[in-house]
């Protein structure tokens, strides 16, 4: 056996024990939620069975049921979430590309200070905005609405850093040849940058919409009536109301990860390939 097969021998046993360690740590990852959705669909005294049965013997339908159709139910919350996630993953990587193209493609002076400046906004905690965000909300007549969650949300110096990084690893031939031919920044914005971005766009949509659907602490602070509550309010009302039914809290937690486990696996290509690019340049 020569070198050159032992280096090859080597090479594929380090990549099988590789694939091993990162499919047992998969696993180890998975578990919480393996043991969610299965205790979702156990009696209640089938929770605390050791060892573990993580397929149950006896599976019932009537936690799930019981979830959407006693007391509020979850319908009303999920048409909240649905309604704010939806807009915010449309509009904001929208607003953020439109902000992300004038730091990259506009020269205009004091450009990179700006920049710099909107970049220090990320080491503002949240919560040191909530009392300014409710004297605002107030005057304005939008506090307790949807609105309350959906204007703020709108603009993110995360996703308008994201799509700057993208935008910088278009060449500039591109657009100066535009220019050339005539078109304005609009024109190129829409026409060129905006389809060539669909990575960076789309991968900050799905960021974006996890981030809205899981808001609890502006939903909580924000919204006082429960028409108007969103999935996360709705499951800790949920859960109060259920005290310690653990197998009715499963199917509620089961109920709230579906969409975000959806709107993953439809654009998880998209996913690497966006943070990939938009790593290119500083």
């Amino acid at each position: 056996m020569n070198a050159r097969s032992t280096r090859m021998i080597k090479e594929r046993l380090g990549k099988g024990l590789n694939t091993i360690i990162m499919v047992l740590v998969s696993l180890l990852l998975l578990l919480p939620m393996i043991w969610m959705i299965s205790t979702s669909f156990k009696k209640a005294k089938d929770v605390f069975t050791y060892p573990i049965q993580w397929i149950p013997l006896d599976p019932v339908l009537t936690n799930h049921i019981k979830v959407w159709t006693a007391g509020d139910g979850f319908a009303l919350f999920y048409l909240n979430s649905l309604k704010i996630s939806v807009f915010l993953m449309i509009g904001a990587p929208l607003l953020a590309a439109l902000a992300a193209y004038g730091f990259s493609r506009i020269e205009f002076k004091g450009r990179n200070a700006i920049f710099l400046l909107y970049l220090c906004l990320m080491m503002i905690p949240q919560q040191v905005l909530f009392v300014p965000k409710f004297i605002m909300f107030e005057w304005m007549h939008i506090y307790n609405t949807h609105w309350a969650l959906i204007l703020p949300g709108l603009f993110t110096v995360f996703g308008v850093f994201m799509i700057r990084q993208f935008f910088m690893s278009i060449p500039h031939e591109i657009s100066e040849a535009a220019f050339i031919d005539g078109a304005g920044h609009f024109r190129i914005f829409f026409q060129l940058f905006l389809p060539l971005s669909k990575p960076a766009l789309a991968t900050f949509a799905i960021i974006d919409f996890t981030w809205t659907w899981n808001d609890y602490e502006n939903a909580l602070i924000f919204l006082l009536d429960k028409k108007l509550y969103t999935v996360p309010l709705g499951m800790q009302n949920f859960m109060l109301e259920a005290g310690v039914d653990y197998n009715l809290m499963m199917a509620a937690a089961t109920a709230g990860v579906v969409p975000l486990l959806i709107v993953f696996f439809l654009g998880q290509k998209y996913i690497i390939q966006g943070f990939s690019s938009s790593a290119v340049k500083g």
